[in-house]
């Protein structure tokens, strides 16, 4: 019977950063607001395509940590009562919790979901298709269909 041979110990490659929001370990930067690190790729973004295939810019853009930064409120995002203040509870929640946070906040607020004022459709906010006007908001389809050229 051959005797198996004990592979020594290898040593560890030495941990990487990663970005905080896809893994990648190429291209890092550290945020401006929370320090983390995330794909240094906003420059990739084509503008007015409303592409989210930007860690950094979705970060910076869609939640409450870069909004808190950018608009230099004072303190921890998740317990800035201006922040909450803000927004519609539902877009604090959305931004507060979405994929593109490094933390999520911890106590969001309850909300009643939005409704189209014509079908009476749930709209979710964070995810567009709608439009906001007098009479509140619109789904997507209703929309088109007051729209449509006669």
């Amino acid at each position: 019977m051959k005797e198996k041979k004990m592979k020594s110990p290898t040593k560890k490659k030495a941990d990487k950063p990663r970005c905080g929001l896809c893994g990648k370990t190429k291209n890092l930067i550290k945020t401006e607001c929370c320090g983390n690190w995330i794909c240094d790729d906003e420059h990739k973004y084509v503008m007015f395509s409303y592409a989210r295939n930007s860690c950094s810019r979705n970060h910076r853009r869609y939640t409450l940590c870069g909004y808190h930064y950018n608009e230099g409120h004072k303190g921890d995002w998740k317990t800035c009562k201006k922040c909450r203040s803000d927004f519609e509870p539902e877009m604090v929640v959305w931004y507060g919790t979405n994929e593109y946070n490094f933390e999520k906040m911890p106590d969001p607020p309850s909300f009643t979901p939005t409704k189209c004022s014509k079908c009476g459709q749930v709209i979710v906010l964070g995810n567009g298709g709608y439009a906001h006007g007098p009479d509140g908001y619109t789904c997507g389809e209703c929309f088109a269909k007051d729209n449509r050229r006669k």
